[in-house]
Formats: C-alpha cells, sequence, structure tokens
C-alpha cells in the first residue's frame, strides 16, 4: 500500500467518474452530485482522487480519446478539486453544507451552440420520475398494477416464494421502524403492492436486491423503493473496519455526509444477520455519456467532478489542512497525471489477459472475431 497524506475525509470508496450524475431533491430541483456509496468509509483524501483521475484516463482511452486529451481531462479534475478546497478553507462550515451544484451546472459548460440540445438532455432526464417509472415498470394484471415480469433484470416473485415475500414484508417493517418520525408518517401513508427480485450492477453481483412498488392516493401517487444487500466496504482491509457494526449504516452515515442532498427515504434494515440499504428506485436519475463526449466537454466534465468533490470531502474533512497539503502549485496535479497513466496501463494489461483468457475458450472463429 502507498503512503498516505493522513489526512481524512469521508471516502467515497469508488470514485469513479460514472460514479457522478443527476438526481432530483427533496426540493424538485436537479441536482449533480456523487451517486454510490457502496464502499464509503474514512480515509485519505487522496484516495478518491487517485481513483478519479485513474477513471478519467480509462474513460478518455475507451473514447478512443488521444492520451494529451486524457492527460487534460486529469489535470482540470485535480486543479478544480485544489482551487475549490482552497476556497472552502475559507468558507464557513454551514456554507459548505449549504453549498449544492445544480443542473445549471451543465449549461455552462457547453458551447452556445449546444445550449439547446443540452436543456433539451436535462428535461428528459428531469421527466424520469416516479410517474415515469410507474409507465415503464407496472403493468395491469387481473384488474391491478403489478411490476412487470421482464427476466432476467426485473423477476416477479411467484407464488412459490411466499416464504420470501413474507421475509421481504418483515424487512420492510425494520425499514420503517429505522426511518426518522417524519418520513415514517409519510410512508404509512403508501400501500406495499407488488415486489420483484433486480438485478443489480457488476460491482453488486451476487448480492440481494429487490424493488417494490406502493401505492399512496391512488395509481397517480406510486412509490419505487430498492431494498438492496450491503456487506462490509472493500476498503475496511486497509483503512481498518468501520466503526459502525451494521453495513448498512456505514452506507447511510457517508452519502449523507458526501452528498450535498439526499433521499427522503435512504435509511437501512436488518435482518437475519444480513444488512440491507432501501432507497427511491427512480428519482430524476442520469448521467453522462461518456463514450461520446468530445474532449473538450470531457475536461470540463472532469473540473465538474472535482470541484464536487472537494465539497463532499470538505463536509468532512479539514479544508484548511487539505488545501495547505495541495498548495497552489500543480505538482500534485502531475503526480496523479502520473499515477493514472500507469493504472491505466495496468487496466488494459488485465483486460489483455481477460481477452485472450475468453478467447482461448472459444472456437477458432469466435476467437478470431474477439482477438
Amino acid at each position: 500500500m502507498h503512503p498516505n497524506s493522513g489526512l481524512v475525509v469521508q471516502l467515497c470508496g469508488d470514485c469513479h467518474v460514472s460514479n457522478f450524475g443527476l438526481f432530483g431533491s427533496p426540493e424538485r430541483r436537479l441536482v449533480f452530485d456523487i451517486n454510490d456509496f457502496d464502499e464509503t468509509l474514512p480515509g485519505p483524501f487522496e484516495w478518491d482522487l487517485k481513483r478519479l483521475a485513474a477513471s478519467l484516463v480509462v474513460a478518455a482511452r475507451n473514447a478512443r480519446l488521444p492520451e494529451d486529451d486524457a492527460h487534460g481531462a486529469v489535470r482540470m479534475a485535480i486543479r478544480s478539486y485544489r482551487e475549490e478546497m482552497r476556497a472552502f478553507s475559507a468558507t464557513g462550515y454551514l456554507d459548505i453544507w449549504y453549498a449544492r451544484t445544480e443542473s445549471d451546472a451543465f449549461l455552462q459548460l457547453v458551447e452556445k451552440r449546444h445550449r439547446k440540445t443540452a436543456q433539451a438532455q436535462l428535461a428528459r432526464v428531469q421527466a424520469r420520475d416516479r410517474l415515469h417509472a410507474f409507465d415503464r415498470l407496472t403493468e395491469t394484471v387481473d384488474g391491478a398494477r403489478r411490476i412487470i415480469n421482464d427476466p432476467p433484470l426485473v423477476v416477479r416473485l411467484h407464488k412459490s416464494e411466499a416464504d420470501v415475500r413474507t421475509w421481504l414484508t418483515a424487512l420492510l417493517t425494520a425499514y420503517y421502524d429505522a426511518l426518522d418520525e417524519s418520513r415514517k408518517r409519510l410512508l404509512a401513508r403508501y400501500r406495499l403492492v407488488d415486489v420483484a427480485h433486480k438485478v443489480v450492477g457488476v460491482g453488486s453481483v451476487g448480492k440481494r436486491c429487490f424493488i417494490s412498488y406502493w401505492e399512496g392516493n391512488g395509481e397517480c401517487d406510486p412509490l419505487f423503493l430498492q431494498v438492496k444487500q450491503t456487506d462490509a466496504s472493500v476498503l475496511e482491509p486497509y483503512l481498518g473496519r468501520s466503526e459502525y457494526d451494521q453495513p448498512g449504516q456505514r452506507v447511510v452515515v457517508g452519502q449523507r455526509l458526501l452528498q450535498a442532498t439526499g433521499d427522503i427515504f435512504l435509511a437501512r434494515a436488518h435482518s437475519e444477520g444480513q444488512d440491507y440499504l432501501v432507497r427511491q428506485l427512480y428519482d430524476m436519475k442520469g448521467s453522462a455519456d461518456l463514450e461520446k463526449m468530445p474532449a473538450v466537454y470531457l475536461r470540463r466534465y472532469a473540473a465538474l467532478c472535482g470541484e464536487v468533490l472537494a465539497r463532499g470531502h470538505a463536509r468532512s474533512g479539514d479544508p484548511a489542512q487539505i488545501a495547505g497539503y495541495l498548495g497552489k502549485s500543480d505538482r500534485f496535479d502531475e503526480a496523479l497525471v502520473a499515477f493514472a497513466t500507469r493504472y491505466a496501463d495496468q487496466n488494459d494489461a488485465d483486460y489483455a489477459v481477460f481477452q485472450a483468457g475468453r478467447c482461448g475458450r472459444c472456437d477458432r472463429g469466435t476467437a478470431r472475431r474477439f482477438g
């Protein structure tokens, strides 16, 4: 393990560029922030920056951009982080907590000739709310609304899985008990209608995950909650065990520390020795298409990610100490460019080994196709 600064913040833990995105605030504003916290844990601030820097080089290579553009994106991200942290070092703590990045920041990234297209994209993201999810995820079965069976991604519970349904209902009751009193009163007005298994991302393969469909004031008032199994952070072997015995509590606390605003239904639940995280499934979420992003916009997007990460770290760490450590020069920026390049080289080498192994198990024609 490399030496570290010893300046501790609440880490995202998996701070790659695709784990930044748009979502709806409780005030129904579209905001931009970090949006994945499965591995969150206190640790050296630069670990998140290294992850972000490496992911930018990987993303640039994946988009077939020149290496100079990949390095430029890293420089913009780290410089933005460094300058934003310096600004936060002279900012009141409450002002740091009140700070947030709204969707208008995206419009400032694009040139005037692309402004209308960007506005249309933001409007589409804002339209992806619970009513949009209602149309996409449910259908009428025997006169009642049910979650659409769409295997292998979404699989409704069969009648033979009555024990799973009973267990899940008990888990949601435990979740209800963990909510703040005001949220309890809100959720109590909704009725659980249907549940289904749901496949989650690559990093969570093998974990239990469900979606639940609830109705409030009729079908025009749907609520979708995701129930996802949580485990210890992959960083714990290097940083020590979390101060929280339950992984779900670790994630909830970490998310609330890092995000400027969050899901009102976020909470943990515990059942049969296993922890789960419950949150809204669809709530105006959107992300950038990095493969189609021109180099100039990748650099600007990287700078926005660096700015947002600085704000998240400043909420739990000491901005003055971090700003002093980074200094005013670009020495730290260049060090991370070098690190990110080496990391991306290793990533390419590992993928080549994976491809060779996969093609070795294929027939000759398939091997030529993937080779």
